[in-house]
């Protein structure tokens, strides 16, 4: 954060309070200088060298052994903040460190004193699922001067630190860069006053600090998500599906203003997620008729019968001429009696929007950030830019924190100069795609400009295939919109390819029907599969009656939307091309399932929904598991052969354990898991939130089970706990599905609508000699791509146990291990199979 100057906000009233502005000044140094020579409390007594640190209690100098790593949130709170200092702490601690927390932010490290506490790994307990931070924040207007980073200089010196993560916005990461960079001045002048001597700060000369990104906004460049953001999102999102429902009753117009001032991120996913009509955002500010084109898009959208309009504006929202919009001036107009005369109504969300719990999306950055950030501080050297912790994608990364800061306030710049392309292209390459994804989906044929000619409109199919997943009716509702748009013509498919060769011709409704837009409008925030799904195959239906049915239909393109059950569909239907020209089409898959086990991607729609119900399960669970102190839950998760849904539902909630069918589970594993558990409620001494989780996936073992190994546990604890098994089911499928999984549905079903028509109609012979024909669409490390189907299945899958052959999350079980204090174990032996087996068992070869 930049410096504050006291004298320039005095300056124009300097002449009356001259007076005035001299105590102020005075009494805030002298307050900072105070707060630098006060006797020091007690200190503690371990640093990462042998090296000396001076103990005000003796007077003498204590030699200390152990690195010290202090964490502090700073700035507004967001959710999952908690989640970041439990993973620092336990880290810091399994590193072999001390961790400390400075309270209540940089007011925290100039006051020095008990706002600086040493952590033990107990005093983390419980917090993941808690809201805000539980460290505290403040605003701390003695850090911006000299004095105040100088008492706080001591502090750190005092308490033998000098690697510190900070998890807070820009501005206060801002402030840690300039701490680091007068990190060296500051301890020469704590000698040059006689503060400490020159062998007492020896052992500090080189600050080393991380920085993580704590917002609610998203507005830090060079990262996906901050910390807090998609918990914001589903607050709003949550406000508006209600919203919406009243206004349907009513057939009202909202006018709903969320937070964003220089960072339209929450306004234009909650416009995307939400299927808002029109939103207001600081980058892209509407042409200088902005008035017209959101009257002329409501009164269209009226005029084909829908009852609600829902316009989202960001507080910062600006015209062209960077006049401040305001959600009066949009009420006004929408209700204007010689306009459109809407019954109008505004809702402003506020700080609701920072309150609650994190989403499991939140809790599972948090933890991968904050172990990453520990990890950081850690090797970092002298020579080192001070970086932060940044997700692109599903890949944590290190990145310089002030070009990032620099981007991000080059944003700031360019929107007040009204440069708005620039603020634009300083976004990354999503937001602007989502931006164009909003457009597309809210002016349906409005735009004549993007249709295409008449010869390149396309015949394409919609089917879902699998169970059903959250995200599946919005990609249906975006690949539609994005259809109609370009004058192709989107047909649905219903109930999978059991309906489509069963059903096709049904009196009075057949399975295979144009889509009705006004009703797929509606279609952003509903789970389930509004058009139906199944689990059936080409195969098993019939696929020469599949191959005829896409003949007789004249489809030219197929659009599949499903699970491992969608991408074997994919699969056999380009096997059969050979025999059936007909089959001859582009076709692409959009993986959806709460399993993630589709090949070519590391995420499926679905699966954060999936995670969502999950941690709210488990949540619950955990506080009855708490309130009765010594229990132990065993949960059964969902997930067919694939323990992501355990792995990252146990890192979103803390668990003890996790068994995943990729691990497998053994007699020995559970015996070392009760052994641990024993230990742990041993020590207990009756502190809340003393509840314990295990997750387990459904295939994890072919003998045990969550009812099972409920009951080992209670038999083997002898009284000292209990145990008892919960079992959400297809509780994780349904619901109403998240903003992660309903933005990402509209931006990749744009995206496979957009592969297909580059093939166009009757392309037969191109398409069979094209592998990128067959192709499924996925999130790769940082970038999205199109894989083709035959690549996948000869070698990326493991078609025994349904799932990649390599997944970017097996590495998490480990972190969740590690933050749940679990001990190393033996991993369970691999079961033979085959000959090999069959010769082992009759005595004929040795065992290995």
């Amino acid at each position: 954060m930049p410096i504050l100057d006291i004298s320039f906000f005095l300056r124009p009233l300097s002449v009356i309070f001259y007076p005035f502005q001299t105590l102020f000044g005075f009494v805030l140094r002298s307050t900072a200088l105070g707060l630098l020579f006060r006797p020091p409390r007690a200190l503690s007594q371990h640093h990462s060298r042998a090296a000396s640190v001076p103990d005000p209690a003796t007077d003498k100098m204590a030699t200390t052994t152990k690195k010290k790593i202090a964490i502090m949130t700073s700035g507004g709170d967001s959710p999952g903040m908690n989640g970041v200092v439990r993973a620092c702490v336990r880290m810091a601690i399994h590193m072999g460190c001390d961790a400390y927390c400075v309270y209540e932010g940089y007011e925290g490290l100039v006051q020095g004193g008990d706002l600086i506490r040493k952590m033990e790994w107990h005093d983390v307990r419980g917090w993941l699922s808690e809201g805000g931070t539980l460290i505290g924040t403040a605003r701390c207007m003695a850090f911006y001067e000299r004095p105040g980073r100088l008492a706080a200089a001591k502090n750190m010196v005092l308490h033998g630190i000098d690697a510190l993560i900070i998890c807070g916005g820009d501005g206060s990461l801002t402030g840690a860069d300039r701490f680091r960079a007068e990190w060296p001045s500051l301890l020469e002048e704590l000698v040059s006053t006689g503060v400490f001597k020159p062998e007492q700060i020896q052992p500090f000369m080189h600050l080393n600090i991380v920085g993580l990104v704590g917002s609610i906004d998203n507005d830090l460049s060079g990262t996906d998500a901050t910390i807090g953001c998609y918990s914001a999102l589903a607050r709003i999102c949550y406000a508006v599906d209600l919203i919406e429902a009243t206004a349907q009753s009513h057939s009202r117009a909202f006018v709903v203003e969320v937070m964003g001032r220089h960072c339209g991120w929450l306004a234009l996913m909650a416009g995307v997620a939400t299927g808002a009509d029109f939103i207001f955002i600081p980058e892209k500010p509407r042409e200088d008729n902005w008035r017209q084109e959101m009257c002329s898009i409501v009164e269209e959208h009226r005029k084909i019968g829908k009852r609600k309009t829902i316009v989202i504006i960001a507080e910062g929202a600006l015209d062209k001429q960077g006049g401040k919009i305001t959600p009066t001036m949009v009420k006004d107009l929408l209700a204007d009696k010689n306009g459109l005369g809407l019954d109008t109504r505004i809702t402003t969300l506020g700080h609701v929007q920072r309150g609650g719990t994190a989403v499991a999306y939140d809790r599972m950055l948090a933890t991968l950030q904050g172990v990453e950030a520990v990890k950081a501080v850690l090797e970092a050297t002298p020579e080192t830019k001070t970086c932060f912790i940044a997700i692109t994608e599903n890949k944590i990364i290190r990145k310089p924190l002030m070009e990032a800061v620099l981007d991000t306030k080059q944003v700031a710049t360019a929107i007040e100069s009204q440069d708005f392309e620039k603020a634009m292209g300083l976004r990354d390459a999503e937001f602007a795609e989502q931006y164009k994804s909003f457009m597309m989906t809210t002016a349906v044929k409005l735009d004549k400009e993007i249709m295409l000619p008449e010869k390149e409109r396309m015949k394409i199919g919609f089917i879902n295939v699998g169970a059903p997943a959250g995200g599946m009716n919005a990609a249906v509702r975006a690949g539609v919109a994005y259809s109609l748009s370009r004058g192709h013509e989107p047909i649905a498919i219903h109930n999978g390819f059991a309906g489509f060769a069963r059903h096709h011709g049904d009196k009075p409704q057949g399975a295979v029907r144009p889509f009705n837009w006004l009703e797929v409008d509606g279609w952003a925030s509903k789970g389930g599969s509004e058009i139906g799904t199944n689990r059936e195959l080409p195969g098993e239906s019939g696929m020469e009656e599949i191959a005829n049915l896409i003949e007789l239909y004249e489809f030219d393109a197929l659009f599949l939307i499903g699970g491992f059950e969608a991408f074997h569909a994919v699969s056999q239907l380009r096997k059969a091309r050979d025999q059936y020209p007909s089959l001859c089409i582009p076709m692409t898959l959009l993986p959806a399932t709460i399993s993630n086990n589709v090949p070519g991607t590391e995420y499926s729609l679905g699966s954060d929904t999936c995670l969502n119900e999950l941690v709210d399960y488990c949540d619950k669970i955990k506080q009855s598991a708490s309130a009765t102190r010594r229990r132990v839950f065993v949960i059964e998760t969902q997930g067919g052969r694939s323990g992501y849904v355990a792995t990252l539902g146990g890192l979103g909630v803390g668990a003890s354990a996790v068994y995943t069918p990729e691990e497998g589970l053994s007699l020995d594993m559970l015996a070392n898991d009760v052994r641990h558990l024993k230990e742990v409620f041993a020590h207990d001494k009756g502190q809340s939130r003393a509840g314990r989780l295990i997750l387990i996936n459904e295939k994890a073992s072919k003998v045990y089970n969550a009812k099972l190994i409920a009951e080992i546990l209670r038999d083997e604890a002898h009284g000292r706990f209990e145990s008892r098994e919960g079992i959400p089911g297809h509780m994780q499928q349904g619901g109403v599905p998240s903003p992660m999984d309903r933005c990402r549905a509209v931006r990749l079903s744009i995206r496979c609508i957009q592969q297909l028509e580059q093939y166009g109609r009757n392309v037969h012979n191109k398409v069979k000699a094209d592998p990128m024909s067959a192709s499924v669409i996925g999130i790769k490390g940082a970038s999205v791509v199109f894989t083709p189907i035959k690549t996948l299945e000869e070698e990326e899958t493991d078609w025994p146990n349904r799932r990649p052959k390599a997944a970017y999350w097996l590495g998490m079980k480990e972190v969740v291990d590690i933050l749940g204090g679990r001990p190393k174990y033996e991993t369970p032996e691999p079961d033979l199979t085959g000959v090999k087996a069959k010769d082992i068992k009759r005595g004929i070869a040795a065992v290995v």
